[in-house]
This record gives C-alpha cells, structure tokens and sequence, in this order.
C-alpha cells in the first residue's frame, strides 16, 4: 500500500480512536473509583495478590459533588465481604455505603503433624499452602520461618492453621541470669553487668539489677544481652 493510502486511514481513524477514549474516560465513575483507592491503599500491606470486586450500585441519581472522601465504616475490615462508606463535603451533604468484596490470595502454615504444647516447632512439623486467605481467621501464619524455635501454647492436631497468638518464643534471658547491659545514644555506647529480675523472650521488656545496685529497664536480645536505647 502507499504511503498516501496509509496517511488516509490513519486519518480516518484517528477521529475514532480519540472518541473510544474520551468514551471510556467518560465510563470511569468518580464514586466507585474512590471507593476502590480507599481499598488499594488499606490492603497494601496485606500479604500476596488482592482481588478487589465492587458491589452495582447507581450513582447517578446522587446529587453533584466535588469533593469525595471515603472511609471504613466503624467494624467493617478490608478483607472478605466488607463495605466502603463515601461520603461528600461539598457542594451537597450525602453518604453512602458501598457494597465489596476483598479476596487475597496468600500463602498460610498449617501443622505437617501433631505437635504438642511447649514442643520447639522444626521444619517437617509444618505445610505451606496456598489458596483464599480473606477468609481464615486474623493472625495466620504466611511464612513458616516465623514459627522455627518457638512453641505452642496448646497441642495442635495435623492439618490445623497456625496463628501468631498460638505460638511462644523461646526465653533468651532467665530470672537470675547474669547478663551483659549495654546503652546506646547519639555518640556514645558504653556497658555494665547485672542480673535478670525476670523471664524474657527475645524483643520483650526485661528488668536488670545492676552490680552497682541501680535497676534498670531493656530489650532482650537473641544472644541473652539487655539493649537500653535512648
């Protein structure tokens, strides 16, 4: 074909492809289309792919508006069938609730075996699978990293969810202990000995009675030391 003929159907058709755009622009709704950011932004920190579907609701008959604000309506949560309130601040008053659904799918840990509580979980004692998670309770676990080392509070039968609440991290500090304190600041680091006043598992709030008699207050680390940070 010539160049003449190209140049011909291009313009033909650009008239066309402007009027398809401006048409789907024009299909975008203002109030479906808030409620949907207000979901992409409250589940963006939720572990693996979120589906977002909107409930049909008509819109045109809510007057003019030209500022929207959405929000979550007080219980509702982001994930499984929720709802999203939209609301407008001017120039008219109005508010509605949108109908939704929040699918997430995710990895989860389930137990491989019977474990029983206070038993230090290994590798072979857990399973990953894949599937719906907007639907399982709050606290699953996703990786199974998570839960090595640490044990149950309650014996779990095999094929049984794992949640974060179900699991106890392993005491690096006991009462008693003699353990190593350090302090750090803006330009400085020092540290002292003392003995733990109670239990502590790694990240928790331990009390240290120091060999000069003070007492004081620290972060349990993994390797049994107490970090006071200022």
């Amino acid at each position: 074909m010539h160049n003449g003929g190209m140049r011909l159907i291009y313009v033909f058709l650009l008239p066309l492809l402007i009027a398809c755009n401006l048409l789907a622009a024009a299909e975008i709704d203002p109030v479906l289309d808030t409620a949907e950011r207000h979901i992409q932004i409250q589940t963006k920190g939720l572990p693996g792919k979120v589906t977002i579907r909107l409930g049909k609701i008509d819109t045109s008959r809510l007057p003019t508006c030209a500022a929207l604000e959405a929000y979550t309506p007080p219980g509702a949560k982001m994930m499984g069938k929720t709802s999203v309130g939209i609301r407008c601040l001017t120039p008219n008053a109005w508010n509605i609730l949108i109908p939704a659904e929040i699918l997430v799918t995710g990895n989860y840990v389930t137990t491989a075996r019977s474990i029983l509580a206070g038993q230090a979980i290994q590798a072979g004692d857990l399973h990953v699978l894949s599937g719906d998670v907007s639907t399982l309770p709050t606290g699953i676990i996703s990786d199974p990293a998570a839960a090595l080392g640490k044990t149950l509070r309650n014996s779990l039968g095999a094929g049984q969810l794992l949640r974060s609440d179900q699991l106890i991290s392993p005491m690096v500090i006991r009462q008693g202990q003699s353990v190593r304190v350090t302090s750090k600041g803006a330009g400085f680091a020092v540290s002292g000995e003392g003995k733990a006043i109670n239990n502590a598992a790694e990240g928790q709030l331990v009390q240290v009675r120091m060999n000069s008699g003070q007492t004081v207050s620290g972060t349990a680390r993994s390797d049994g030391s107490v970090e006071i940070s200022f």
